[in-house]
């Protein structure tokens, strides 16, 4: 790894940035040196994660909050996971065309990555890509998911901020309020707001989190007294969404029209307010703790499981205990157990086998 791209890198050049970035996707060599030097510098942007279906506006919304962050002197990174490509393998970059308008901004850098077959809505080194853009002085970091659907919750354990966008076209109310990428979400945005069912959408959001949230009894007194028009839980959630507590968030549900900007700026204000919330209960600090956590398990996962299966003794003794798995003679449990335990006394594992 030159020296000189890391000194550049910090500098802020796109140039280098843009190297560094494919360093570490790609895994060239010196990546990991790359990523020891940028650690020192990470945590100073605000990473910001935006999901939901496709069709529901992302990109838009995206280059809007961009130019957004861009008209207050901020310096803006985007992060785009594209689908795979089944010929080439790579990103299609539709979202780098529907982001045009920014992308030759001096202070944005914008970077589409394939999924590559990664799970969860997000590229496998997008967290990685991430830390570089935060260690070259990149402010808001806003990362935009492939579109997968409920599996997308890769998103909340990267973003600082996760919202999830939807529009009244995506399906039926009770199959989008199932459980899954629902509960990620620190705020809820129905785009497409001028299109036929955006009010129920909206209603139905806030009315599953006055129920999620226990928002329908809370102080509501013991006897008598009780209005019952308070007792209804979208009402009580909006209520809750506009309150500012330091030890409480609910997620607000706000309603925009991508194709006008209308509700960007409401929209970026309920950012704000998010990030002021982590900061002062705290949660910001636990959450980027616990993604220091899981990076470290994480590598710790891909390590080990390339030291195992790069083993020919241990694929050798692997095929020599199919046939007793056939036979029913043993379980694929049991036989795991009895490789780990193989490959620690080995030193496999361990890197003690010389």
């Amino acid at each position: 790894m030159k020296p000189t791209l890391i000194s550049e890198l910090f500098e802020g050049r796109k140039v280098a940035i843009a190297r560094a970035v494919s360093t570490v996707e790609d895994r060239r060599a010196g990546w990991e040196q790359l990523l020891a030097a940028c650690h020192p510098r990470v945590g100073q942007a605000r990473r910001v994660g935006i999901t939901g279906p496709p069709g529901a506006g992302k990109s838009t919304l995206t280059t809007l909050l961009a130019e957004q962050y861009l008209a207050q002197g901020l310096r803006v990174g985007v992060v785009a996971v594209d689908p795979t490509s089944p010929f080439t393998g790579g990103a299609l970059l539709g979202d780098r065309v529907r982001m045009e308008r920014v992308a030759l901004h001096e202070n944005v850098f914008i970077r589409s990555m394939a999924t590559r077959g990664s799970l969860g809505g997000l590229a496998a080194a997008t967290r990685e890509v991430c830390d570089v853009l935060d260690a070259a002085g990149i402010q808001r970091i806003l990362v935009e998911t492939v579109g997968v659907g409920q599996s997308e919750l890769d998103i909340a354990r990267l973003a600082d901020t996760s919202a999830v966008v939807l529009v009244p076209e995506s399906g039926d109310s009770i199959q989008t309020l199932k459980a899954g990428v629902m509960e990620i979400a620190d705020l809820f945005v129905v785009n497409k707001a001028d299109r036929p069912g955006a009010d129920r959408l909206r209603n139905d959001i806030e009315l599953m989190l006055g129920l999620r949230t226990g928002a329908t009894m809370k102080d509501v007194p013991a006897h008598h007294g009780v209005d019952l028009k308070r007792l209804n839980p979208a009402r009580l959630a909006r209520e809750a969404a506009r309150q500012a507590l330091s030890d409480r968030w609910t997620p607000p549900v706000l309603r925009t029209i991508g194709s006008t900007g209308e509700g960007v700026s409401e929209l970026l204000d309920a950012l704000e307010r998010h990030f002021g919330y982590l900061e002062k209960s705290g949660t910001l600090q636990s959450r980027r703790r616990a993604r220091l956590r899981e990076r470290v398990v994480d590598a710790v996962e891909q390590r080990l499981r390339s030291r195992l299966w790069r083993d020919a003794a241990i694929n050798e003794w692997l095929e020599g205990r199919l046939p007793a798995l056939e036979r029913g003679e043993t379980t694929p449990l049991a036989e795991a157990d009895a490789l780990i335990t193989r490959s620690v006394a080995a030193g496999t594992l361990t890197g003690n086998n010389g």
